[in-house]
């Protein structure tokens, strides 16, 4: 309904990246969408993910990649590829972030859920953006983090003035029952105002999507996956020791490691699994969707990606968030728990393989997260873009419900 409008127009993505895919990910789906849906629109991301080029990416999109930063244990940052000092690294960045806005002139530009970017990194931007008219939008997810935690770490950042004077829209990309990501933040009613709930964002697997290797089982299997696998080996140990005592009970088990889990640890997880016949293991697919999509159930720490993935081919799901340094899976997992659209297995427990081997058990039983009884929770992608085609169309959509702001 939308595709002949917004000829020649422009969106400039920032992609918060540091470690892991999740922004990537989520910014991807956006750009697509968006380009599906305008035949004029052109869509450029910004991103420091070292695997960008891994993914591949549809007509009138494109990206930028700027030298890539990791946080460290003890909160501060390092250059990830480069050997010169993180001040520089994080100068030429703001730098490439700048000259790329100014080059490229985005009628919109989205920046995704750090407000002023890595240390500050786009502020800059925003305030020239917003000079010459670009619309400003701030684009969230569900669950940022405990409402104490986050208000310290927006508080020492600086953030609540910009979302005041820097940003037009913010966008949450979840519905309102599964609560608010800006909970206990004195924000006015002129940020609130500005709020929208999108609904989440719904996947599908490409039509393109071509297969390297042939998945190891014919019957559908268990998918075990914690996303980008930087913080997912304490999950996978304990499935995987769960097949290890009770391997004749056990549905075949699919486990896709991630691109940035420590080369030793997947080197032990896959040694553990070649002994074992009903165990197979990837270490990255760049199209984890068709892998949902053929799972009988998942697995997964319930990042917001994965999770939007369980509710969109409906797959009965078992969540083991972390807790740490972020607190934002444990919720959206507890969440998810209240309101039957997934099972949590708490990771403070003493992880006994006991519990593993019946929660695995009883997944077989699960009814899919549709059973639940809630409606409308996948309509992210349409309502962003009816957000845009407002803005930038000049129109409201006939999506009546994006007048639902959050209070």
């Amino acid at each position: 309904m939308f595709t002949d409008r917004l000829h020649n127009a422009r969106i400039l993505i920032y992609s918060h990246d540091t470690f892991g895919l999740g922004h990537l990910r989520r910014c991807r789906t956006i750009a697509h969408a968006l380009v599906d849906r305008f035949k004029g629109l052109s869509v450029l991301i910004l991103s420091g993910s070292p695997i960008i080029g891994s993914f591949d990416f549809r007509a009138r999109v494109d990206f930028v990649r700027v030298p890539g930063v990791i946080k460290l244990h003890n909160g501060e940052y390092t250059s990830l590829g480069l050997h010169i000092d993180i001040n520089e690294t994080l100068a030429m960045r703001a730098a490439i972030i700048r000259h790329t806005a100014e080059a490229f002139s985005p009628d919109l530009f989205l920046v995704d859920k750090e407000p002023l970017g890595l240390e500050g990194e786009v502020e800059q931007t925003l305030r020239q953006c917003r000079e010459r008219g670009t619309v400003n939008v701030l684009g969230l997810r569900d669950v940022l983090d405990d409402p104490m935690l986050l208000k310290r770490e927006w508080r020492r950042k600086k953030v609540i003035p910009a979302l005041q004077d820097l940003y037009d829209e913010i966008w949450v990309y979840g519905p309102p029952e599964l609560g608010d990501p800006l909970a206990g933040l004195d924000l006015g009613p002129q940020v609130r105002e500005r709020m929208v709930y999108t609904g989440y964002l719904e996947r599908s697997v490409p039509h393109n999507t071509t297969r390297v290797q042939p998945l190891p089982f014919s019957e559908p299997y268990l998918l075990v996956t914690s996303g980008g696998g930087g913080d997912g080996a304490m999950m996978f140990d304990w499935v995987l020791r769960a097949y290890e005592a009770d391997r004749p009970q056990q549905r075949p088990a699919l486990f896709v490691l991630g691109p940035f889990m420590q080369p030793d640890v997947q080197r032990e997880f896959i040694a553990r699994a070649e002994r074992l016949s009903n165990v197979a293991v990837l270490t990255f697919d760049a199209h984890v969707e068709s892998l949902i999509q053929g799972a009988a159930a998942v697995v997964a720490m319930g990042g917001y990606n994965t999770f939007c993935e369980i509710l969109s081919f409906d797959k009965p799901a078992l969540l083991i968030p972390r807790a740490y340094p972020r607190r934002e899976q444990l919720i959206r997992a507890r969440r998810a728990h209240t309101l039957g659209l997934a099972r949590v297995l708490e990771p403070d427990t003493d992880r006994s393989t006991a519990d593993m081997i019946a929660a695995l058990s009883a997944l077989e039983q699960q009814p899919p997260p549709s059973a639940s009884g809630l409606t409308g929770l996948l309509r992210g992608l349409d309502a962003v873009a009816s957000l845009v085609d407002r803005r930038l169309g000049g129109e409201v959509s006939d999506y009546g419900w994006l007048g639902a702001q959050a209070t």
